[in-house]
Parts: structure tokens; C-alpha cells; sequence
């Protein structure tokens, strides 16, 4: 499979498209960090984070993401090791590597691992890894995952250098920051996507693969993959629990899966 992933992503960029259609729709992989913060505000377990997750498989989601802190405000570390145990689709586990995360992420063994640059104290990620000064540090981490059979994924802003020295490092994808294009998406959506677009060119270039998230929605998510096809996941979470509070969460799933098709 990764003998032909590589293959395709030496295609032209317009063949692409027909792939997308056919053969690469891409992934999404539902972040549940925000049911676990609403269970954390009362104690308890309601709602049911593991249940949330497996209902999210059954409507239709491709992977789960979860980002365990240090402080636990949301997802739980108890919380990994039990859906890890349960869930049936690609378990996508995201943190900043310090080693109590590395011990975790190689107890589970998830499928992918997306490496932040998060501080503690950070609310959420926002921006991505300086991957040219922290190249040593970043090729030791993703040797020691790829021993254990776990993809990695770099969290990377977009910067085609960034990507390139990902690839260097050794990661198996990169994840573009993604909050720069929504935030400039109703200005002018062209303008938005511009500097997304030639990264994403050069990680294809790269033979690597190209993940996508933060601040994904609904408004703007089908216009960022139908102009970068091979995408290959993306992760989304605020939005589509915000989204869920409306339409429940079948429906919503099934509306960002509809954004993900070529239109």
C-alpha cells in the first residue's frame, strides 16, 4: 500500500482529483477532546467519552483523535487506554512528546501518533514544530515510533521548509496548522489557501503523506480539499461537537464526510 501511495503521489496535481473520487477520498478522524472537557465539568461519566467514540464509528467516522494533556482537562489517560482497547477504525493519538507521553503512546500503540509542539499551559495547539531546529530531537522520537509500528505525523505550519525538514527527520506525514486559512477564509478564500496549497505540493512532492487540521468546519473545509485533493486525513473536533449541538451527531458526521467528496 505505501509502494503505491508513493506512486500516486508523483502523479500531476489534476490527476489527483480523479484519485480523490475514486480511490483517496479523504479520512476524517473526529477530535472528542471537547466531550470529555463537558463530562470533566461535572464528574461522572456523562457524557460517556468511549461511548461518544464508538457511536462516532458507527456514523460514519474514519478514525478517533484525542490529545491527552498532562493535566487530564480533558482527555484522560485512563480514557486512551480504554478506547484504545475498543475502538474498530484508526485511533489517532496527538501530544507534545515528552516522556510520559512516548511511555503511553508505545503502551497503546495507536495508529498514528501526531507530534505537537505544545507547551502545558497552551488551551490548544496553534502553531507548528520549528522542525530545522528541533531536527535531532524530532529524528530520535519518530525512529523510536517507527520501531514500535506506529505512523507518525509532524505538526507542521504552513512552510514547505517545515515540510521538508519533516521528511528529513523521518515522519511519515505531516499535519498542516490549518487555523491561518480559516481565520482568512471569509476575507478571501484564495488568498487563504494559497500558502496551504504549495506546501501541501512540496509534502506531495516529498512522497510523504499530508494531514490537515484546526478550526476545520463545515463553511470551509470542502473548498481546502477539493483545491488539495490528496489530503490524506483530517482531524476536527471543535467545530463538529459545536456543529452537533444542532444537528446531532449522525447527521453531523454524515455532513463533514458530504464535504469531503469531490464535488
Amino acid at each position: 500500500m505505501l509502494f503505491l501511495q508513493k506512486i500516486i503521489y508523483k502523479l500531476p496535481i489534476k490527476c489527483l482529483y480523479i484519485f480523490k473520487y475514486m480511490f483517496m477520498k479523504t479520512k476524517l478522524s473526529v477530535n472528542i477532546n471537547k466531550v470529555a472537557t463537558i463530562r470533566n465539568a461535572r464528574g461522572g461519566n456523562n457524557p460517556d467519552v468511549l461511548k461518544v467514540a464508538k457511536d462516532c464509528e458507527l456514523f460514519g467516522a474514519d478514525g478517533i483523535t484525542v490529545h491527552p494533556r498532562p493535566d487530564e482537562r480533558h482527555i484522560r489517560r485512563a480514557d486512551v487506554l480504554a478506547l484504545q482497547a475498543e475502538l474498530r477504525t484508526e485511533f489517532n493519538i496527538e501530544g507534545y512528546p515528552s516522556k510520559e507521553f512516548l511511555d503511553l503512546v508505545l503502551r497503546v500503540r495507536p495508529s498514528q501518533v501526531t507530534l505537537v509542539p505544545d507547551k502545558p499551559s497552551q488551551l490548544t495547539s496553534d502553531s507548528g514544530w520549528d522542525t530545522v531546529a528541533e531536527q535531532e530531537f524530532l529524528r530520535d522520537i519518530l525512529n523510536d515510533l517507527r520501531s514500535a509500528g506506529i505512523r507518525s505525523s509532524i505538526f507542521i505550519d504552513a512552510d514547505a521548509r517545515m515540510a521538508e525538514f519533516a521528511a528529513k527527520a523521518g515522519a511519515d506525514r505531516v499535519e498542516l496548522y490549518t487555523g491561518p486559512y480559516a481565520h482568512k477564509y471569509a476575507a478571501n478564500r484564495e488568498e487563504a489557501i494559497a500558502p496551504f496549497y504549495e506546501t501541501a505540493c512540496r509534502v506531495k512532492q516529498l512522497g510523504i503523506g499530508l494531514n490537515a487540521g484546526h478550526d476545520l468546519s463545515l463553511e470551509n473545509l470542502g473548498y481546502f480539499t477539493d483545491v488539495i485533493p490528496w489530503v490524506d486525513e483530517v482531524s476536527i473536533g471543535h467545530a463538529l461537537i459545536c456543529d452537533a449541538l444542532y444537528l446531532g451527531l449522525e447527521k453531523t458526521i454524515a455532513e463533514y464526510q458530504k464535504c469531503l467528496i469531490k464535488r
